[in-house]
């Protein structure tokens, strides 16, 4: 299982701060998330950018380590 943290908008999409996932790469967690919440987040993680461990992952079919954490950031405006 991997621990699905969200930020900002991408927690407003999916109702929730933090779930608990099995899925294999950021792809398969895509698609696991967009089944479970819905286009709203779906479009939000087409541009998000994706921490595992606290390390940027920019491979979506790198397989995801047990019992992970994957922080969901979407884009931020500003500076």
């Amino acid at each position: 299982m991997l621990e699905i943290r969200y930020f900002a908008g991408a927690r407003a999409a999916a109702g929730t701060q933090v779930e608990r996932i099995a899925a294999t790469s950021l792809d398969d967690l895509t698609s696991v998330l967009t089944e479970r919440h819905g286009e709203r987040l779906a479009v939000v993680l087409k541009a998000a950018s994706f921490l595992v461990d606290g390390l940027a992952c920019h491979d979506r079919q790198a397989a995801l380590p047990a019992g992970a954490t994957v922080d969901v950031l979407p884009p931020f405006a500003g500076g």
